[in-house]
C-alpha cells in the first residue's frame, strides 16, 4: 500500500521513509499542507496518510478538516496524526478535525507499524464493504440472466431521459423488441439455448448501441431500448440496423445452432415533451404487435400501426 508522508522535518522524512520502505509500504512525500492538499485532489493519491501537525501554512488539523470537508463522494482517507503535542485537547481537536490516529513525537517504530497496520486493514475492510454495495445496488436494478438493466430500472432511465429531453426540446426514441418465436426455439433447442439466446442478442443489442443509449430486459424475452436524441427516422433505421445483426449468424450453444430473429416496435416522444411513457410504450407495443403480424422479423412504427387496432399477440 502507498503512503503519504506531510513533515516538514528533514529529519522525520527520513526516519520515517526508511521505516516505511523497510515495511514494503511505496511511498510519496509532502513538505507543507499545500502539497498535502494538492496530492491528495488526485484520483490515485494514497489513502493513508501520515500527517505531521505543525506545518510552514497550514497545519495537518487544518488539512484533516479540508479533505473531510470535501465531501462524501471522495474515497476515504485514513490520517494518522504525528506531532509533539501530548494534552487529551489537543488529542480530541484532531479527532474532531478528522484525524484516525494519533502518535506523539517521538514514537517508537513498532508502534507506528502497528498504527499503520490498522490502518491497512481498515482501508481494506472498507473496498469490501463499497464492492457488496456495489454488487447489491447492480444486483436489485440488473437483470440476473442478461446482465442489462431490469425492469424498474429500464423505465426510470426512460423517465430521466424523457425529463432531460423536455429541458432541452429534443426527442427519446423508444424500441420494444421481442425474440420471434421463443417458445419453439425453447421446445426445438431446450430451455439452456433459450437461456443463450437470450444472453447472446442482449450482447448483440448492446453492443450496437452508443454510451448513452439505454437498454433492459422488459419482460421474458422482451427489450427495451432507449435512445436519446433520436428523430423518428433515425430510430426506424436503428431499429433495422440491430435487427439485422441479431439475425446475421446463428447462435451456437451445446451442439445445436439456430438464427433467432426479433420483431420490433418504435415510438418517438415529440421535441415537446408531451408524450408520457405509458402512451410512448402502448405506441411501441403497437407497431411490435404490427411486426409480428405481418410477419415477424421485422420493424414497425407504433404511430402508423396506432389507428390499426391491437389483439393479443
Amino acid at each position: 500500500m502507498q503512503v503519504l508522508l506531510v513533515e516538514d522535518s528533514p529529519v522525520y522524512r527520513k526516519l520515517v521513509s526508511d521505516c516505511l520502505l523497510e515495511w514494503g509500504f511505496s511511498l510519496k512525500i509532502a513538505e507543507n499542507g499545500s502539497q498535502g492538499w494538492d496530492l491528495l485532489q488526485h484520483l490515485d493519491s494514497p489513502k493513508l496518510v501520515l500527517l505531521d501537525w505543525v506545518l510552514p501554512d497550514f497545519d495537518g488539523v487544518e488539512l484533516c478538516r479540508r479533505i473531510r470537508q470535501a465531501g462524501s463522494s471522495r474515497e476515504y482517507i485514513y490520517f494518522i496524526l504525528l506531532t509533539g503535542k501530548e494534552s487529551k485537547a489537543d488529542m480530541l481537536k484532531a479527532m474532531q478535525a478528522g484525524a484516525d490516529d494519533y502518535l506523539i513525537k517521538p514514537f517508537d517504530e513498532l508502534e507506528l507499524k502497528a498504527r499503520l497496520l490498522v490502518g491497512q486493514r481498515i482501508l481494506k475492510l472498507q473496498d469490501e464493504l463499497i464492492a457488496a454495495r456495489e454488487s447489491m445496488r447492480h444486483a436489485a436494478t440488473h437483470d440476473s440472466l442478461t446482465g442489462l438493466m431490469n425492469r424498474a430500472e429500464t423505465l426510470e432511465f426512460l423517465k430521466r431521459e424523457l425529463a432531460r429531453a423536455r429541458r432541452e426540446h429534443s426527442e427519446v426514441g423508444i424500441i420494444l423488441a421481442d425474440v420471434d418465436s421463443f417458445k419453439d426455439v425453447n421446445d426445438s433447442c431446450g430451455h439452456l439455448f433459450g437461456d443463450k439466446a437470450l444472453r447472446e442478442i442482449s450482447r448483440r443489442l448492446r453492443a450496437k448501441l452508443r454510451v448513452y443509449n439505454g437498454i433492459g430486459r422488459y419482460g421474458g424475452e422482451e427489450f427495451l431500448l432507449i435512445l436519446p436524441g433520436c428523430s423518428l427516422a433515425n430510430t426506424l433505421k436503428r431499429a433495422d440496423e440491430l435487427r439485422q445483426y441479431v439475425a446475421s449468424k446463428p447462435i451456437a450453444f451445446s451442439g445445436s445452432e439456430k438464427v433467432v430473429t426479433i420483431s420490433m416496435g418504435i415510438a418517438v416522444s415529440n421535441d415537446s415533451g408531451n408524450r408520457d411513457i405509458e402512451t410512448l410504450l402502448t405506441q411501441a407495443d403497437l407497431g411490435l404487435y404490427q411486426a409480428k403480424r405481418k410477419g415477424r422479423n421485422r420493424v414497425e412504427c407504433g404511430e402508423e400501426a396506432a389507428g390499426a387496432g391491437s389483439s393479443p399477440r
